[in-house]
Parts: C-alpha cells; structure tokens; sequence
C-alpha cells in the first residue's frame, strides 16, 4: 500500500486544493457555468409554475362562463390596513360568554358573503342552498384543509381530520360500534347526593360525567368513573375541555395560522389527554395478551375490532380520541340545554312530564318505548336546532367548484370558488332563518315540530343539520338520542318537582351566557330545585 507524500509529483504546489491547476480564469468560468444552469432551472420552474397557474385560471374561466357566475358583491367592511382588524374582532368574540350571538352581524350581512383577508378572499354562508351543495351534491370538491392540522395535537388521525380514502375506512371501521348501555343509575345518585339540604344542585358537571361515562363504556368497555379516582377523573377533564378549546376555538378560527398556537399549557393539555387515552386502549392489549382475542373482544369490542383491521396501535388511541370527543360534547350540549329551558319552560315541562308516565320506573327502557314519546323528541328536535354541534363549520376547495347562488346584484347566479378558497356556514344561524322557523325562530318553543310539517320543510335541503348532515352525517346520531332520551327520563321521574333555582335569572333565547368547545354549554351551568 503506498500513500502520497508532499514529497511526490502528484502532490505538487499545481495541484493544492484543485484550485491552483485550474487558475483564476477558470474557476471564474466554472461558477458562471455553474450560475447560469441554475438560472435556466429556476426559470424553467418558474415557467412551469406560470403554465400551471395559467391552465388554472383558464378552467376557472372556463368553469365560470359554464355556470354563468358571477362575483359576491356583499362583503364584511373593514377600517385597518390589510383588513387586520377582522382578524382582531372575531378573537374578542370568540372569548366573549356570547360568542356566537356576537358573530350575527357577520352571517347577516347577506345569505352569502364574501371577506377580503392579506389579498385573499373567503366566504361565508346561511343559505340552505349553498350548505347543501357544500356537504352533500358537491361533497368531493371539498376538504377540510387547516381545519385537520387544528386537531391533530389532540386527537390524531381519524374521521375528524381526514379526507377521502383515509376518511371513508375511518368511517367505515367506526360505524359498526354503535349500541347503547344504559348508565343512568350512577347519573341519579349522583345528583342527590350533590344536592343541598334546600334540594339545589347544578345539573352540568353531572351531565357531562354521564356522557363521559356512556361513551366510555362503549369504547373501552367500562365506565370512566370505574377507571380512576375523582381527582384523576377531574384532571382528564380539565385537560380535555382546555384542549378541545384550543384546537376548536383557537387554532381552527386561526386556519392556516393554526400552527402558531402552542403554548405550554396547550401542549400538556393534549399530551395529558393522549396519555390518558393510550393507558386505557393499553388495557384493552394486555387483556387480549392473556385472555386471547376472543375473550378481548367480549369486553373491548370497540377496540379489538379496530386493532383487527389496522394493526396500528396509535391510529386505534386516535380513532378513540375522535369518537370521545364527539360522543361527549354533543350529546352533553343536547342534555345541558335541553334541561336549562324546561325549567324555563313550565308549560313544556308538565306537558313532557304528562308524556314520560306512560314509562315504566324500573327496568330498562327500550327503543320502542322511546319512539312512542312525540313530545320527547319535539324538545330535542328544538334545542338541536337552537343549538348545534357544531355550531360553525368551516371548508375548503380542493379543486374549482361552483356554489349555486350568492353572485351579482340579486345574489342569485352561481360563484365560482378557486382552488384553496375557504368557506364557512352557521348552523346556529342557519338554523334561525325566519324562512324556514318563522318568526319566533329565536324563541325556544318545541312545539313548532309537532305534525312534521317543519321537519319536512327544513329537510327538503340543508335547511336542518341535527347532527351535521350530507356524508358526513354523525355516525352516533341514534346512540346520542337514546343516551338523551334515556336520561331525560329518568331524570323527570326521579325529580318530578324539578324546577328553576330561586334568584337564577329567566334569560330569553340569545341572552344566556355560553360556553363552547366542540359544541354550545350554558356558561353558568344549570342551576335547579328538585323539591
């Protein structure tokens, strides 16, 4: 083996470096050469980046002059430069006790409006019309775009932050799952026993224990309460309500600029709640490592048969998450509500209370026995109207697509939507429309669904979303209303003297002070007698 010395010719004083043999003039040459190369392909990217965005434009005019739009005329003044105080208002709304109250004046400028943002433009629409083509005729131009980087710290991969071919397994594995165990009995000792000596109580915390509990039960086989301790118990919570809050409420309405919120707080909280999901899938595992499959998915069903079509133990905690999520806030918000205007509502309240005698006090009540109370789901059908989950929702364009109405002077001709462009519905405000409610839409009165005629009406299009609605209708839209329903019961035949708490103010519809995360709360919990 021979090595090279600075005593040998090829290690001469011309060959240092390389750069001595090649002179000044050379080197000079190569870096030009080399300049110009990457000149030419910056251009060629640059023009192949023109050509695209050429060929866009011309399919949009194309896809335009087709369906004769025209562009959205009313849009949301603003005063600061590059509109910036649109970004400002909507935050002090959204940490305001009457968030989506505040945000009316937006969805009321006109059915459908746009809004002119850092040179970009989105929009936002009431109109059954537009919702419908949104989430149900033209459902595969859409995506959820930043609205899936908004969730992704807390709940993961799943039906929530998907699209397409990863959505549509999610759904298909989650929708299997659904059957109801009834756990009222802990929801009622509960209550009496928190009640003072004067028969007080607030009904929220116990409400959300319940639904907590409920879809527990159905994803990991036991309830909550039988997991932990209280203190634990509280401390899920807790992380839980602050995560959702940030993911919903924050980093959503924040959109592409979601990402920027991460403080410490927010972080722990997800990761608190993460942890807490990937100990009690944990158990799930370790039962099927002893017991076997078999004896495993007896017990963790919902889990066991996820893991049977994934094999991936993190996308199993995720799918969990997501379904936790919903199964507590939304029915949570249906109970919360619904037990905040009976109490307001003494004409409604007896009439329910007449309706409920026809159920036995024992036993377990079936769906059949549900079915058979009309009034019941008149009271439900109303405050799912007054208060959806969620109550706004939020797309984008995954390719041009056109709404059917809201352009030119009349707002009547199509709008042609890019690609990328964002467009947002209220179902809250939507679901307030006098043309459709009448108007006493802002009153709480279930006795408008009576007969069917409304629900007929509000169905015909997107007039209606209950529970979301076109493909992406909730999946446990029938386990939410039985594990309502349920409670409901036998809360009204365990208290049958339930009423208003002495000195809790009677707020009309849209005074009432509101919490939110995924869904819509009474911010100052539901305060009643039950003597």
């Amino acid at each position: 083996m021979s090595f090279i010395t600075q005593d040998s010719p090829a290690a001469g004083p011309a060959s240092v470096g390389g750069m001595s043999e090649l002179g000044p003039r050379n080197a000079v040459r190569i870096i030009a050469i080399i300049t110009t190369l990457l000149l030419a392909l910056f251009s060629y990217i640059y023009f192949i980046y023109l050509g695209r965005a050429s060929k866009k434009k011309l399919e949009e005019a194309l896809l335009a002059k087709q369906h004769h739009c025209e562009p959205v005329l009313p849009h949301l003044p603003y005063k600061w430069p590059l509109a910036l105080d649109l970004l400002k208002r909507p935050f002090e709304i959204l940490l305001s006790d009457h968030a989506f109250e505040r945000l009316t004046p937006y969805f009321g400028v006109a059915p459908t409006c746009c809004i002119h943002f850092f040179r970009a433009t989105g929009y936002f629409t009431t109109d059954p019309v537009n919702i419908e083509a949104i989430i149900s005729t033209n459902f595969e131009d859409y995506g959820l775009g930043s609205r899936r980087s908004a969730f992704l710290p807390l709940i993961g991969e799943g039906i929530f932050s998907q699209d397409g071919q990863a959505w549509m397994r999610s759904r298909e594995l989650v929708r299997r799952q659904f059957v109801f165990t009834p756990l009222a009995g802990e929801l009622l000792s509960s209550i009496e026993g928190a009640a003072s000596p004067e028969g007080l109580v607030d009904l929220k915390p116990f409400i959300f224990e319940y639904t907590l509990n409920t879809t527990a039960n159905l994803l990991f086989g036991e309830p909550h309460s039988n997991m932990m301790s209280k203190g634990e118990r509280d401390a899920v919570r807790d992380n839980f309500d602050y995560a959702s809050f940030g993911c919903v409420g924050i980093r959503a309405w924040l959109a592409d600029l979601g990402w920027l919120y991460r403080p410490s707080k927010f972080r722990k909280s997800c990761k608190a709640v993460r942890d807490w999901a990937t100990f009690i899938a944990a158990k799930a595992f370790r039962y099927k490592d002893e017991f076997g499959e078999e004896a495993a998915m007896e017990k963790y069903a919902f889990v066991i048969d996820m893991w049977k079509e994934m094999q991936d133990f993190d996308m199993v905690r995720d799918q969990l998450l997501h379904i936790l999520l919903a199964g507590r806030d939304s029915t949570a918000s249906l109970l919360c509500w619904t037990f905040f205007h009976l109490v307001r509502n003494r004409d409604v309240l007896e009439r329910l209370k007449e309706e409920i005698v026809s159920v036995p006090t024992g036993g377990h009540i079936n769906r059949d026995q549900i079915q058979r109370l009309p009034f019941l789901r008149c009271c439900l059908n109303e405050v799912l109207r007054l208060y959806p989950t969620p109550p706004l929702n939020l797309r984008f364009a995954n390719k041009p697509t056109v709404l059917p109405r809201g352009g030119g002077a009349d707002g009547m001709s199509p709008v042609l939507l890019p690609e990328g462009a964002g467009i947002a519905w209220s179902t809250y405000h939507l679901h307030r429309l006098e043309s459709i409610y009448g108007t006493d839409s802002g009153v709480y009165r279930p006795q408008r669904w009576e007969g069917g005629e409304l629900l007929m009406k509000a169905q015909s299009g997107a007039g209606y979303l209950e529970f979301h609605g076109g493909s992406r209708l909730c999946l446990g839209k029938d386990f939410a209303l039985m594990e309502a329903s349920y409670a409901i019961i036998r809360i009204l035949q365990k208290f049958p003297n339930m009423r208003l708490a002495p000195g809790v103010p009677n707020e009309p519809v849209g005074a009432e002070k509101q919490a939110h995360t995924v869904g819509l709360y009474p911010a100052d919990g539901i305060h009643v007698s039950l003597s």
